[in-house]
């Protein structure tokens, strides 16, 4: 059969966790890159290098910041293409794309190393936590290019219909990074170093087997020979603009966040903060990974103009993310002990601390991932200002309101509030725009 048949197909929600669950999976696997090197680094290092990994934060999403828009924003182009019946103009975009991300990349690289030792000097670090920093990124820009690719083949794959594949390379890659951690760290004593390889190496993996699938003529989707077209570059800048930007203003609000708990409370202030991000993170990945897997059936449908599809799409997409939502809240306030214990012990500073913070940012959850969802299902519908709007709201602007208001009325507990109030504040906008542009669309 035909991979583009899997678009044919009714929209029921069968179909569309087929689409979504591997993704779903695949996202919860990838933010364990993250929460299994900051698992290792807390037990076998301590909460100074812990707090390095959050301190590094900032740089690594910069430096794949732009791959990020490249990849949201040529697979909505791509396979908006796809939905026209230009499948071979969509392949040589796809290549050409997928080329850009290499240079982008080793520039990436470059720029990093070069700005590294001036970002943490300048921050009034102890002399331990600036060591563990510098020594953490070093190793991870190592891997900058495979890193970069992997966020467009995950993307592409999906695209592909090959949601599952993708799957099982980042479970693979996740599985990876936990041995090579313990191995890297417990085994031969690498220290922090050990954690930044083992996250590049599973990074690798989708990298490794994106190339080869992608090489032969029996995906959707196939290298050929690019042409270079700077329209389609500059329609997927566009598109993905948004997810720049969030990747841009999140490092900046983390930045944020890590200079006010040093104020606040010090470093183990950023110890807990990290600790709170990981469980943000590994519940919007059910979100990111919703909307990633339906956004291929966005685009899709709305390059053949199919709005019975669209709407039917959209319309039980809401009632999936609000079932996601209930649940992870509820999930969080139960959990929120045994979660910060992984990382801190009961007798850390930083565990009651993290407790605090973790039970009031778990309020955010309620919003975020009707935020997320609309962020990406604009950049799917190829309205990359609305989108861009509404993430750099969201991320950056709400966010700095927030974050600059509260901690001066609340303290430590304003800090803890300002992602939920900023979340709320988007959300309301967010419908704004759904209302606005529903006529327009047909969803």
């Amino acid at each position: 059969m035909d991979k583009e048949n899997v678009y044919l197909k009714p929209v029921t929600l069968r179909n569309i966790l087929k689409f979504a669950v591997p993704t779903i999976a695949m996202t919860v696997f990838m933010s364990f890159y993250t929460m299994v090197d900051g698992f290792f680094v807390s037990n076998l290092i301590g909460t100074d290098a812990l707090s390095a990994i959050n301190l590094t934060a900032p740089v690594i999403q910069f430096v794949t910041a732009i791959s990020t828009m490249l990849a949201t924003g040529g697979s909505a182009v791509i396979m908006k293409k796809m939905g026209e019946l230009k499948s071979e103009e969509a392949k040589e975009d796809f290549t050409f794309l997928i080329v850009v991300n290499v240079f982008v990349g080793i520039f990436m690289c470059i720029l990093g190393y070069s700005v590294m030792d001036h970002v943490f000097a300048g921050m009034n670090l102890s002399a331990d936590v600036e060591g563990y920093c510098v020594e953490y990124l070093s190793r991870y820009l190592i891997f900058t290019v495979p890193i970069l690719l992997m966020n467009n083949f995950t993307l592409y794959m999906i695209a592909s219909g090959k949601a599952t594949l993708s799957l099982i390379c980042s479970v693979t890659g996740g599985v990876l990074n936990m041995i090579l951690d313990y191995v890297f760290i417990a085994g031969l004593g690498m220290g922090i170093s050990g954690a930044a390889i083992a996250t590049g190496l599973g990074y690798s993996v989708t990298t490794v087997v994106g190339l080869f699938v992608f090489a032969g003529k029996r995906s959707l989707l196939h290298f050929k020979k690019p042409a270079v077209r700077f329209k389609v570059l500059v329609s997927a800048a566009a598109n993905g603009c948004s997810e720049m930007a969030t990747a841009l203003v999140t490092g900046i609000i983390t930045m944020m966040f890590n200079w006010t708990m040093l104020h606040y409370v010090g470093e183990d202030g950023v110890a807990a903060v990290t600790i709170i991000m990981y469980v943000l993170m590994f519940a919007s990945s059910l979100y990111t990974g919703y909307s990633y897997g339906v956004a291929p059936m966005l685009s899709f449908y709305y390059g053949e103009q199919n709005h019975e599809k669209l709407h039917r799409l959209v319309t039980m997409s809401l009632k999936v993310i609000t079932f996601i939502s209930v649940v992870t809240v509820a999930l969080s306030f139960a959990l929120t002990r045994p979660l910060v214990s992984v990382f801190a012990h009961p007798d850390n500073p930083v565990h009651d601390l993290a407790v605090t913070g973790n039970r009031i940012c778990t309020i955010a959850l309620f919003f975020i991932g009707f935020n997320i969802f609309a962020s990406g299902m604009f950049t799917a519908l190829s309205n990359g200002v609305v989108s861009a709007v509404l993430a750099f709201s969201r991320s950056f602007v709400f966010m700095l309101i927030t974050m600059i208001v509260l901690p001066l009325i609340l303290g430590v507990t304003g800090i803890w509030l300002a992602t939920p109030a900023a979340e709320l504040m988007a959300l309301i906008l967010a419908v704004f725009m759904f209302l606005k542009y529903r006529r327009r669309y047909g969803y």
